[in-house]
């Protein structure tokens, strides 16, 4: 690790590495998610010095996270950690560190480690695979009261907060706050705040059931809220109706059309009205990485960096973005930030500058290839729309199941989720329902 990176003490000048030795090239990689592991991989036969480097240890299953969040799963079940790289692919070495600062002119980063301090280093290639975060539209102040889902730890966080919410309604004697902590507000009508609300009608249904003398669970409020006329907006028209319906029948209030203007400690104002909420959740949309900034190319208006069709900067040789930071056209229209997509654009990028280390020209440019998206609601439905292709039912809930098992990053991952799941399936109760005594 010494000999391929200068360390400098916190209250010391930052020192600058030597130029990577020209013998090995040096591939540097910003973020362990699908896009960085991905491209990680393809890398695993060249000869070439990868660093990967990300400020957290471990690979989040994200399209899972609110399985996590709802009890369903323990983080442990939908992560694993970066590190067990340097085991299984002798030419990755993992840094546990943030990106501070990025020089494209001299093809160096700095990156701060804490208790260690500031480092540079050099690179010859540079893949900025580093993911989204929430967005909340200007209003950063609904933040404090309206937690994202973006990680683990917002993904406890909002566990917490749903059963601290039963726990102070069973306790208080005021019948207006007790309605007001069990009135769930969820922010954002896509995949992620469906699928949330649909798991968490079935926790307070069948879950909760019996679990409180003084309270019915089942007799929670979940509004989920969306600016755009209806929900899902990027399926189709007859799977967002479908999918309305069945979140009706499992309790779920849906409200579209409707602008929300004020969340705070009371609850939320949308469209003039004021919904009284103890817990609110943010899933209406998102932003790209601050890291993108240094590097000071154009973005587009969600601040990803706008790429040509080889993934690459424009105007600054051997640097590449994929993954939901990157904004590449195909058809006219942009590749979708989805874990499929920055899988595809990871892998691409990794076999072209292998390519390039053997002295060979890529000519065909980036081409996403579609698998189809879908969303699970609740046990026993979901959807799927792939081109002409929309199904919805118990069968498509059989292949999203199938199919996000084997795409867990570990075997006892997929084994555990599996037992799991089918636990959870014939009797209802989830096992992560823990309150960390912080919250």
């Amino acid at each position: 690790m010494s000999a391929m990176l200068a360390e400098t003490r916190p209250d010391e000048a930052t020192a600058v590495v030597e130029a990577p030795r020209r013998e090995r090239k040096r591939i540097v990689i910003v973020g362990g998610g699908f896009a960085g592991l991905a491209a990680a991989h393809a890398l695993r036969h060249s000869d070439a010095k990868i660093v990967l480097i990300d400020r957290r240890n471990h690979h989040i299953f994200q399209p899972l996270l609110y399985q996590v969040a709802t009890a369903v799963l323990s983080p442990s079940e939908i992560a694993a950690p970066i590190r067990q790289l340097e085991a299984t692919q002798r030419n990755v070495t993992v840094l546990l560190a943030e990106v501070t600062g990025i020089d494209i002119a001299s093809h160096t980063i700095e990156a701060s480690s804490l208790g260690v301090g500031v480092r540079k280093i050099g690179f010859d290639y540079l893949v900025v695979a580093a993911g989204m975060r929430p967005s909340y539209f200007g209003h950063d102040e609904f933040a404090r009261y309206a937690p994202g889902l973006k990680n683990l730890n917002e993904a406890e966080a909002i566990r917490a907060k749903i059963l601290s919410a039963f726990e102070r309604a069973a306790t208080t004697e005021d019948e207006g706050e007790r309605a007001r902590q069990m009135t769930f507000v969820l922010v954002g009508a896509g995949p992620t705040g469906v699928e949330l609300a649909a798991s968490l009608a079935q926790m307070v249904k069948v879950t909760l059931r019996g679990n409180f003398r003084r309270i019915d669970p089942a007799k929670a409020s979940i509004i989920l809220l969306d600016g755009a006329k209806r929900i899902l907006p990027t399926f189709a028209e007859s799977l967002s109706r479908k999918v309305a319906r069945r979140l009706e029948t499992l309790g779920v209030k849906v409200v579209t059309d409707v602008k929300v203007e004020t969340i705070d400690d009371k609850g939320v104002i949308a469209g003039g009205s004021r919904i009284p909420s103890a817990t609110v959740l943010w899933t209406a949309g998102v932003a790209a990485s601050p890291i993108l900034k240094m590097l000071g190319t154009k973005t587009d208006r969600a601040g990803r960096a706008l790429v040509d069709p080889f993934l690459k900067v424009v105007d600054a040789p051997g640097v590449f973005v994929v993954g939901d930071a990157a904004s590449v056209m195909q058809n006219e229209h942009p590749v979708p930030g989805v874990a499929q997509a920055a899988i595809q654009e990871g892998r691409y990028v990794g076999r072209l500058i292998a390519k390039e280390l053997k002295g060979q020209q890529v000519k065909r440019p980036f081409r996403y290839f579609d698998k189809g998206s879908m969303a699970v609601v609740g046990k026993n439905y979901a959807v799927l729309e792939r081109g002409w292709l929309r199904t919805s039912g118990f069968l498509t809930w059989l292949v999203w199941a199938f199919v996000h098992i084997l795409s867990l990053p570990q075997r006892q991952n997929r084994l555990r989720v599996q037992r799991q799941w089918l636990w959870s399936y014939l009797t209802g109760q989830r096992s992560s329902r823990l309150i960390p005594e912080s919250s």
